[in-house]
């Protein structure tokens, strides 16, 4: 039986150009874009189609040059980037400018680290967008977390040590833990626990787990920049967690898992090759 036909992708992959089948003119509109965590080659190719039909880029502050480095060369690119503990834009200017933009008829992209739904206030901005009238599509990314477990090679549904995995945010609006989280919940240790923006709260973090009973020989990973060129990782015990988190400072916001899954990385680390694997 013959193969079928494939349909040629229509995407120019260089600096400058413009994909073809997304005019700039038209209606305005929103595209959310999530770039990835920082490589430009974890972008989908639907996220550099938008990115060179783009009118305006508004992007955070995680989003590296080589990302936009792919944007058409006569966008606009505005940086807007949140960051906990510095002078950030405040998410009603964001959204102001959204609107602002798509009202002059341009195309909007607003590109966020990671994947726009995971803890990257999407939901505020298309709720903005949608009572304003404004098209507004999103075109995920790989968030953070599915980087880090291919960049250590660990399964985080591992089927011998896990059957759930859960996202959880370790900064609320106030800078400390969320108040809502069920910590008898987290501490199941059939489950891999996922923590974005944990690295302020990592003390508080290990002990309300153990607290709830989560043995504190739990295996744990920290990762900053994951997937860039300043990548770097920490592995060990859940009790080491805290004083294994500080070696990555705070410059850039800290990701940090525990559970079984990840004692494959506990091993690397013990063996002194986590740093060189991936």
């Amino acid at each position: 039986m013959p193969a079928p036909q494939r349909k040629p992708v229509d995407v120019t992959l260089l600096k400058g150009g413009r994909a073809a089948g997304h005019p700039s003119d038209g209606p305005g509109r929103v595209t959310l874009v999530g770039a990835g965590p920082g490589d430009p080659d974890l972008l989908t190719l639907k996220a550099v189609k938008a990115l060179q039909a783009a009118d305006v880029v508004l992007f955070d502050d995680l989003v590296g040059d080589g990302i936009l480095d792919l944007v058409h060369e006569k966008a606009r690119c505005l940086a807007v980037g949140k960051r906990g503990g510095r002078a950030s834009c405040r998410q009603q200017d964001i959204d102001d400018l959204m609107v602002k933009f798509a009202r002059k008829g341009k195309h909007v992209v607003r590109l966020k680290s990671g994947d726009p739904m995971i803890f990257g206030r999407a939901g505020e901005e298309i709720e903005r967008l949608r009572r304003e009238g404004i098209a507004v599509e999103v075109i995920p990314g790989v968030t953070a977390a599915l980087a880090m477990a291919s960049a250590l090679g660990v399964s985080l549904t591992h089927r011998d040590h896990a059957q759930s995995v859960r996202f959880v945010t370790g900064h609320s609006r106030h800078g400390t833990l969320p108040d809502t989280l069920d910590w008898q919940g987290l501490a199941d240790p059939r489950t891999t626990l996922v923590i974005y923006m944990g690295g302020r709260t990592v003390a508080d973090m290990v002990a309300r787990l153990t607290g709830a009973g989560l043995p504190a020989v739990t295996p744990a990973v920290a990762v900053c920049a994951v997937s860039r060129p300043t990548e770097a990782r920490w592995a060990g015990p859940l009790h080491g967690l805290a004083a294994g988190a500080a070696t990555l400072g705070l410059d850039e916001p800290i990701l940090i898992a525990i559970g079984d899954s990840l004692a494959q990385a506990q091993a690397l680390d013990d063996a002194g090759d986590l740093a060189a694997f991936g």
